[in-house]
């Protein structure tokens, strides 16, 4: 897949997430096999960004592959700006937020609250194509609720604005996260556009990915939740793709190897105390399927230096190995 000049890897690429898609995890998900990751949103106020929660997310320094950064907004002459701004800081693609269900963004009319107005979807991808010389893409939801889908209409939209590609979440802002994705309007928004489309919503295996694909004819997939704790589900759905083979499991001493990169990279990224406290939600989710009970997690969210989060780490698979 291409986006603009941009050749991916492969056509397997990681979802923008609030608080998780930071650099420590988009580096390792490109390292694990992702062909693309898409930064954290940023918003378009620019009395934001000089806070430390928005410099962390424009941080790119070192960062390997093509950089691709999400903003958000509802006025087009700032969401302009913040392309521009994101541009000369390092930024190859940019990448609009009109999928986002969240209240706090969808009361500001930025995210998947676009959607309910067309025009104005228009107005800001016009104002971001124009104000920048790099890619830009799309990211919405297939509607505001099931009985207004206008997924198609708002593919045309972009596709007729010089928009690059378009990520489509199987569901509409209604539903939120609750129930099951549908590809039914992914596939029609494929049919009605030549710009590359990608299919993002429940794709949680190989199996799974490969059946979007074909059912939805989209250019790639896109991966979200299903790689919290599981970073390496980019490269097990990029082999299978290839060669129709699984992968196997990785073995708990890779495990270990990922989970402790992956904290000294969120210790040394943040410092103290942020990196300790963000660290806890990644080593929950990396534990689930060993720690069912949550006793360990407990214990290690309690836990405030990160000298003390490693060690209790590194007990806790000492411990795993021996039985």
């Amino acid at each position: 897949m291409r986006i603009g000049p941009y050749q991916l890897e492969n056509n397997v690429i990681v979802a923008p997430m609030a608080g998780i898609t930071d650099r420590p995890f988009r580096q390792l998900c490109r390292r694990l096999g992702a062909g693309l990751a898409v930064s954290e949103m940023l918003s378009s106020n620019p009395k934001v960004w000089k806070t430390d929660k928005s410099m962390n997310r424009m941080d790119h320094s070192g960062e390997s592959g093509i950089r691709s950064v999400q903003i958000a907004g509802a006025d087009p002459e700032l969401m302009a700006q913040a392309a521009q701004f994101n541009v000369q800081n390092g930024a190859q693609i940019i990448d609009i937020n009109m999928g986002c269900p969240a209240k706090k963004v969808n009361k500001k009319l930025a995210g998947s609250a676009l959607l309910q107005y067309p025009d104005l979807v228009e107005e800001i991808v016009q104002a971001v194509v124009g104000a920048v010389n790099v890619p830009v893409t799309l990211k919405i939801r297939t509607g505001w609720d099931p009985d207004n889908r206008n997924g198609v209409e708002i593919a045309k939209i972009a596709e007729r604005n010089r928009i690059a590609s378009l990520a489509v979440h199987g569901r509409t802002r209604a539903c939120m996260y609750k129930g099951e994705a549908e590809y039914d309007t992914i596939k029609a928004i494929k049919q009605s556009v030549s710009i590359p489309v990608v299919a993002n919503g429940d794709i949680t295996s190989p199996e799974k990915a490969k059946q979007v694909l074909d059912y939805t004819g989209a250019d790639a997939i896109m991966i979200g939740r299903a790689a919290q704790g599981r970073p390496w589900i980019f490269r097990e759905i990029d082999y299978y793709l290839r060669t129709g083979k699984h992968l196997p499991a990785p073995e708990i001493s890779e495990v270990r190897g990922i989970l402790m990169e992956h904290l000294l990279n969120l210790h040394q990224f943040y410092g103290e105390p942020m990196g300790a406290r963000i660290a806890r939600k990644h080593v929950s989710w990396y534990l689930q399927s060993h720690d069912q009970e949550g006793q360990f997690r407990r214990v290690f969210n309690a836990l405030e230096q990160p000298e003390a989060q490693i060690e209790a780490l590194e007990n806790y698979f000492e411990t795993l190995a021996a039985n």
